[in-house]
């Protein structure tokens, strides 16, 4: 009898432990920007969902400063855990949130029952120190209250590498006959590891710029050599007339003045260095300018002979536990001005609205018509940069805006995190540019995110955007797939949506009226979308075939060619095909016929493992219009018996790509018996001058003729 009384206790006593546990955990927060602009509204994100009553109940309303309530329309949406208010005058306001505005509130409390916002008319910069330090302080509070109540928002991730002719002033692409880099848009040139200006290639090659002067294809010699200190390394390279614009990334020492920071914190900046080099005799080059911003080099264009790079600033805001007035701002120097680091000042600085964000978008601009003595514009803006897309009149970042699962994505599960990737919208900006002035314009959110670049685009003066929502092996919420159309007041104005469910985005490109979505899962649907008619877009066909494409190529008004991956489907016992990809896939497709594309011609480059850079950086694409070639980089692999793989080779490819069809001009692929690549010697960047090409790597360069593609010579850097 004893026993039985204490297995009772024991069961009461758990229960009791777990109604605690449900008490100290079942906290409910919300995720919220501190600025909006009017015109725009507000919103605000719960990690639990409101009874949809609750606003006429008055368990939610809004106050203004004076903590009169205000009357303003508000709605809770669909899913019940985003409340949102369309339009509301500029002012100062606080949201309040009783208890019994949540659904099925029995043991549910509110972290935050108060939540301060400012909505304003037009993007306005910070006055002082002190908005700063609140703006931290505020993103510090709802971290630490998402975390410890069982939740978690998803930081806006790392930075990333552009995935991406020339304008008129610039060197390059113009006159001369020789290649230029694979822009997105044309007028606005990327950066990129090598350029030429059709008698010089001018190529990074670990932590040095070779200038290489390749006037003679037989004899080529290194010109000079810009070496640079164990601390900076370059990454990206422009021409701009008789200027070498290096990019680098850096680590500085901070400012004596920033120096109040504990021991356990490395007083170091990693900053995004400009180097301006005089090459009016590329033999003897002269360092003119030296300036920087601090944060990792989200991406760089240059247009009109204005260079626009913005860098994405983390900083450590935590250290407002230990200091009072740690220096948050973000820092520049110039050697115009002596060189010395400083921050920008807070009449740089604004809040981007919509987001909340603990990380800065650095947007720094020079005309470089006068290199030496030309102004350095730096702005800062709160709210990080994933994606840049840029044409000759706007400037576009984007963000990713994590969301909260649902109540029945979340299944009871109270360890998962509130806010998943999975469920990451899209915050977009948009910039005005004229000249070295940027200018803040409007934002949207629109729902999924982004693949890359090329997901964006702007045509007459309306924004498209591809996006993917979701992950494509969630079988309980399947992805799917949309496409927005946007005025220039970033007002939704048309959508196509949920296309391919249980499928991703692997590529898209617009151009003009036309849209154009590779998705993947197990065959590769090529959409076809008129966006001739922003109110409405449409999907005028699909074609579905094996394999998909990594990245889409205008050939001309009729064709498109796709580079990616060839695959197949492999059977698993008891269980579903397994897809594998296989050889490096190229496809012409015919869209002659909008509502019938088709694949007129493949070419199956290798086997399992072959691969190029041009699948991730499409600035690594050769193009010779008048010959109609296409070429690339490549590393070849076969496969063998089992699972295993065998490395054949390394080099570049070169095809002949026309409305007939695709057919190998050229393999200049090294067969190799050995078992690994060389990056030193593995080709980067295929060009051409005149009547010849060039295959650049990091340590040597070589040359070939452009009707035969014999080889003429080679030439290696020193270590």
């Amino acid at each position: 009898m004893k026993k039985k009384k204490v297995w009772a206790f024991a069961a009461i006593a758990a229960v009791l432990i777990g109604l605690a546990f449900v008490f100290f955990n079942d906290k409910v927060s919300v995720s919220a920007s501190s600025v909006a602009l009017a015109e725009q509204g507000w919103k605000a994100n719960f990690s639990s969902s409101l009874q949809q009553d609750a606003i006429d109940r008055g368990d939610v309303y809004i106050t203004d400063v004076q903590g009169e309530q205000v009357d303003v329309e508000m709605i809770i949406l669909e899913n019940g855990k985003t409340l949102e208010i369309p339009e509301i005058a500029a002012g100062q306001y606080q949201l309040h949130v009783k208890r019994a505005a949540l659904k099925n509130n029995f043991m549910k409390s509110l972290v935050n029952t108060e939540i301060s916002f400012v909505v304003q008319e037009q993007l306005e910069q910070l006055t002082d120190e002190e908005e700063l330090r609140n703006y931290f302080a505020q993103l510090m509070e709802m971290q630490q209250n998402n975390q410890q109540y069982g939740g978690a928002i998803a930081e806006s991730g790392e930075e990333t590498a552009e995935s991406a002719d020339s304008a008129s002033g610039e060197s390059e692409g113009v006159g001369g006959d020789h290649s230029t880099t694979n822009n997105q848009v044309e007028g606005v040139n990327e950066a990129d590891s090598v350029k030429t200006d059709g008698s010089y290639i001018y190529s990074i090659s670990e932590s040095r710029v070779m200038i290489s002067d390749v006037r003679n294809p037989e004899r080529m010699a290194v010109a000079a050599e810009l070496p640079f200190t164990q601390e900076t390394y370059p990454q990206q390279l422009f021409l701009s007339g008789d200027t070498l614009i290096i990019l680098g990334s850096s680590y500085s020492a901070m400012p004596m003045d920033d120096w109040r920071l504990p021991s356990s914190h490395q007083p170091y900046l990693g900053l995004t260095t400009v180097y301006l080099y005089d090459i009016s005799n590329p033999e003897s080059p002269q360092l003119i300018r030296e300036f920087g911003a601090e944060g990792n080099l989200s991406g760089a264009r240059l247009s009109s002979n204005v260079l626009y790079f913005v860098t994405s600033v983390y900083p450590d805001y935590w250290i407002l536990e230990e200091q009072d007035e740690p220096e948050l701002r973000p820092h520049r120097y110039d050697s115009k001005n002596g060189g010395e680091l400083e921050p920008i000042a807070y009449d740089s600085i604004a809040i981007l609205p919509g987001t909340m964000e603990g990380s800065y978008s650095v947007i720094t601009t020079i005309d470089l018509a006068v290199p030496e003595t030309n102004d350095v514009s730096t702005e800062g803006f709160l709210g990080g940069s994933e994606q840049l897309y840029m044409n000759e009149e706007n400037l576009y970042l984007t963000a990713s805006a994590y969301v909260p699962l649902g109540d029945d994505e979340l299944s009871g599960n109270s360890e998962m995190a509130i806010w998943m990737p999975q469920q990451a919208n899209t915050e977009v900006f948009k910039f005005g540019l004229d000249g070295t002035a940027v200018e803040f314009l409007a934002s949207a959110q629109i729902t999924g995110s982004l693949l890359n670049q090329f997901s964006m685009d702007e045509h007459n003066g309306y924004f498209r955007a591809a996006t993917t929502e979701g992950i494509a092996w969630d079988v309980t919420s399947p992805s799917k797939n949309h496409l927005f159309v946007l005025d220039g007041q970033m007002n939704q104005v048309g959508s196509v949506e949920d296309l391919a469910p249980g499928e991703r985005i692997y590529s898209a490109r617009f151009i003009e009226d036309k849209a154009y979505m590779v998705t993947f899962k197990e065959t590769d649907p090529l959409f076809v979308i008129d966006v001739s008619v922003p109110t409405s877009p449409q999907v005028l066909g699909e074609l579905k075939i094996p394999g998909f494409s990594n990245y889409l190529h205008p050939l001309d008004d009729n064709h498109l060619i796709g580079f990616g991956y060839d695959t197949k489907l492999v059977p698993v016992k008891n269980g579903e095909p397994r897809v594998v990809t296989g050889g490096m896939k190229i496809s012409l497709f015919d869209i002659s016929d909008f509502a019938a594309p088709v694949e007129k011609d493949t070419e199956i480059i290798g086997g399992p493992g072959t691969y190029s850079t041009l699948q991730y950086d499409h600035k690594a694409l050769f193009t010779h219009q008048e010959k109609n070639l296409f070429g690339f980089p490549a590393a070849l692999y076969e496969g063998t018996a089992g699972d295993y793989i065998d490395f054949e080779g390394e080099g570049a490819l070169i095809y002949t790509i026309t409305p007939d069809g695709i057919s190998q001009a050229a393999s200049l692929i090294e067969q190799t018996d050995d078992q690994y690549e060389d990056w030193n010697t593995a080709t980067q960047r295929i060009l051409y001058i005149g009547e010849d090409l060039y295959t650049v790597a990091n340590g040597e360069i070589k040359s070939y003729s452009l009707e035969t593609f014999e080889p003429i010579s080679s030439m290696t850097f020193d270590p």
